[in-house]
């Protein structure tokens, strides 16, 4: 079954390691075989893994990308799953890490962006949670004043 991609205009995905990046005009690709397959929005800079679901994304979509060969990335995958799993307490979140790993050790990579995409969200969530408690604390520090 082929895959339908539509992009938009000037938007860029990585196909099999080749950065590709559409013309001025929204246009519509199938691709006839199995490949690796990102859009830009999906793409993550090492830069940009500066939270621990972020840390355990970026190595998932570089073992995607590069396809063979990924022992050393796998063990930094498995790094900075084990670090946030001994951290979280929420259910569902260590549910979500073992249906990644599995997805990761059975070679399923962009199943585990999906569900890394998931952890990102509930992270997100946690963050904005945590500093909203910290300013209205603040706020109510004030208010005593």
């Amino acid at each position: 079954m082929p895959l339908k991609l539509s992009l938009k205009p000037n938007e860029k995905i990585v196909l099999n390691g080749a950065v590709i990046q559409n013309g001025d005009r929204r246009t519509t690709m199938l691709l006839q075989n199995k490949a690796s397959v990102l859009r830009e929005k999906d793409i993550m800079q090492a830069e940009d893994a500066n939270t621990p679901a972020r840390r355990i994304y970026f190595p998932v979509m570089m073992m995607y990308l590069a396809g063979a060969d990924t022992a050393e990335i796998y063990n930094e995958f498995a790094l900075r799953m084990t670090e946030f799993m001994s951290v979280v307490t929420h259910v569902q979140a260590l549910e979500d890490c073992v249906t990644i790993s599995r997805d990761v050790m059975s070679g399923e990579y962009y199943k585990a962006l999906s569900r890394c995409r998931k952890l990102m969200e509930f992270e997100s969530e946690r963050l904005s949670n945590g500093s909203q408690r910290v300013s209205d604390s603040s706020k109510a520090g004030r208010n005593a004043a």
